[in-house]
């Protein structure tokens, strides 16, 4: 098992390497952290992403879950099972009422870090508000729309700080 590891979860359009990802990555390295980026681009559906990340399983003595959009959903659906230190989430595609996409995330971590756009035209802001509120996550909103991209140094800084955060524990 390896001792620190962070998972990421792309969003429904993109890929496991997107511009992103790709950035965050870095941080999570030098902070020490291992990476994984599993591709998800064969299923538009949540429940098969979920299942394809609780089949890989990862385990770590502190593992960190982060995603995006329908990847902040997947991410946040499988802490129940992974039992994640901490969960990082970027404008997730959480709290839809669509079938597929209405399940209600369990076993939420204390550190708990969302990050919104203002702007986001795809997942409504409430919705990341309802999600912070109920789990007591921090929540972060920026001055931005749903990739996000526009703002990695702040994505940055956010995750790091968690990650720092996880490593103090």
């Amino acid at each position: 098992m390896t001792e620190n590891l962070i998972v990421f979860a792309h969003g429904k359009e993109s890929g496991p390497w997107g511009t992103k990802i790709t950035q965050l990555a870095k941080t999570a390295e030098r902070r020490g952290f291992d990476v994984i980026s599993p591709d998800y681009s064969h299923s538009q559906e949540p429940q098969d992403r979920i299942d394809q990340l609780l089949t890989l399983a990862p385990r770590a003595q502190r593992l960190v879950l982060a995603g995006s959009s329908m990847g902040g959903y997947v991410s946040a659906m499988a802490c129940a099972a992974l039992q994640p230190q901490a969960l990082f989430l970027m404008a997730p595609a959480i709290h839809f009422p669509f079938p597929g996409w209405d399940g209600e995330p369990l076993g939420i971590p204390k550190r708990c870090t969302v990050v919104h756009g203002w702007h986001d035209d795809i997942v409504p802001l409430a919705q990341a508000q309802r999600f912070a509120r109920e789990h007591n996550a921090a929540l972060h909103i920026l001055d931005s729309g749903h990739t996000l991209n526009d703002r990695l140094p702040m994505l940055d800084l956010l995750l790091d700080q968690l990650l720092a955060d996880v490593l103090q524990s």
